[in-house]
């Protein structure tokens, strides 16, 4: 009776346990995996605030070794009560020792009376948190409510955020973030309060921020809890397509997967293939598009061979040298190729070839597909690199020879219209989805684009 009983009894706590299991497993959204287990700070430390990228530049043993040294002030700092991560608004932020790229961030938290807090992406301060009936955060903006990524220019439209929606202090809220690059997107309790706005690097507001980076609990003034922090990792394609489908209004396709239509220039050169567009082996010149822009906005993907090289051609005017006839052209390359490693930093991926130079490291794995927008508006360009802003240029302000790689001058520069294209140089580089938003009107730019 008594072996029957204990083995009934054991059978009881198993059962119990596997329910509990299921419960939590119930409790994570498909695709999702939690950050924080419950019990302890196992995957996260207590760190400083810097510049990220001074820790990425540490070798793999001196990070290593600076998060072992931070254990002791992890526990002094920071516990978990309740299957609650708490911290009593005093001193260094809990960091999660996995570095994340493009991801979804489920948490929830808890603020006292006054209380200040936030969330970091990439180790980038952030996403604001605090007491939105607290007077003292008035002056600050504190009024309209948390959410919203406080330390972005003046101007920026994310600063603040969309719509109040926090709950009182004392209560429960829940974030859902989405960051793509550097775009991000907000929810606090399910309302929209960042609408996929970029997040300025507070370390140096030239450079976007790291393409990975940690996430942080930040801490200011009283009881902060948090719990229920999960994430899911963006696979590539599903964070191209989403990047692709944000604010698409009013882009057309001016390729269409077929043949050349609506295309010019030495087409017998390239190749379609399965709707790529490529250069074929030991060819090249520039294509472009027969209808000619003024300012316009492009968007496409494109994937790199080793050493791919080829370039896009900014207001071409259908003859002559892409970089120096037209406006610019701006490099497509594949910048970690061991062949690449002593040009000119205006010779890089993104950079208007010989003028100005675009950030580096934000290429996807060599390989793998990558999503791009160039915007071109007067004499000002934008390149956007799978969500992260690279260059930023205002070419009119380019000038005198020692401005210019090899003090050869850009006669094209100053041009304010004319075709775009691709500048293939052998390679096989693929391109996909060209989609051109013509942002001065048919009037100025010669109407709709001929690509059936």
């Amino acid at each position: 009776m008594l072996r029957s009983a204990s083995l009934a009894i054991l059978f009881t706590i198993i059962i119990s346990q596997g329910t509990c299991l299921q419960e939590a497993c119930a409790q994570t959204p498909e695709g999702f995996e939690p950050l924080f287990n419950g019990k302890d700070l196992d995957g996260w430390y207590a760190a400083e605030t810097e510049d990220p990228r001074k820790f990425l530049a540490l070798s793999a043993e001196a990070r290593n070794q600076k998060i072992f040294n931070a254990r002791e002030l992890t526990e002094k700092l920071w516990r978990v009560e309740n299957g609650e991560i708490v911290n009593d608004g005093k001193g260094a932020y809990l960091t999660t020792e996995r570095l994340f790229g493009d991801y979804e961030l489920l948490l929830e938290f808890k603020y006292v009376a006054g209380g200040d807090s936030g969330v970091y992406l990439k180790g980038t301060p952030q996403i604001q948190v605090w007491d939105s009936k607290h007077e003292g955060h008035f002056k600050n903006g504190g009024d309209k409510g948390s959410g919203g990524l406080w330390n972005n220019s003046k101007d920026s439209p994310a600063k603040n955020p969309l719509v109040h929606a926090d709950n009182p202090a004392g209560q429960w809220n829940k974030f859902r973030i989405i960051q793509l690059g550097a775009r991000t997107t907000v929810y606090l309790n399910e309302k929209l309060v960042v609408d996929h706005q970029i997040m300025d690097n507070y370390w140096d507001r030239k450079r976007p921020i790291p393409p990975f980076g940690p996430i942080q609990l930040q801490t200011h003034y009283g009881e902060m809890r948090w719990r229920n922090v999960m994430v899911r990792e963006i696979k590539i394609d599903e964070a191209n397509r989403m990047l692709a489908e944000k604010n698409s209004a009013d882009f057309n396709s001016v390729f269409n997967g077929k043949n050349f239509t609506g295309w010019d220039g030495p087409t017998d050169q390239y190749e379609i293939v399965n709707g790529i567009l490529k250069c074929k082996p030991n060819s090249g010149g520039t294509i472009y598009t027969k209808q000619e822009y003024s300012d316009f906005a492009v968007r496409f993907q494109f994937k790199l061979p080793p050493a791919g090289n080829n370039g896009l051609a900014i207001r071409y005017p259908g003859t002559g040298d892409t970089a120096y006839a037209g406006m610019c052209e701006l490099q497509i390359l594949d910048n970690p190729a061991a062949v690449f490693s002593k040009l000119d930093k205006r010779q890089y991926h993104g950079s208007a070839y010989g003028m100005a130079a675009a950030e580096r490291g934000y290429l996807r794995p060599q390989g793998q597909w990558n999503f791009q927008e160039v915007t071109v508006v007067g004499s000002t360009i934008k390149v956007e690199l799978n969500g992260n802003l690279i260059l930023n240029t205002d070419l009119g302000k380019i000038n005198g020879l020692d401005n210019f790689l090899g003090r050869k001058p850009h006669p094209g520069k100053d041009r304010t219209s004319g075709h775009f294209g691709f500048a293939g140089h052998s390679d096989p580089v693929e391109f996909r989805d060209v989609m051109i938003k013509d942002l001065a009107g048919p009037s100025q730019s010669g109407g709709k684009p001929e690509n059936e």
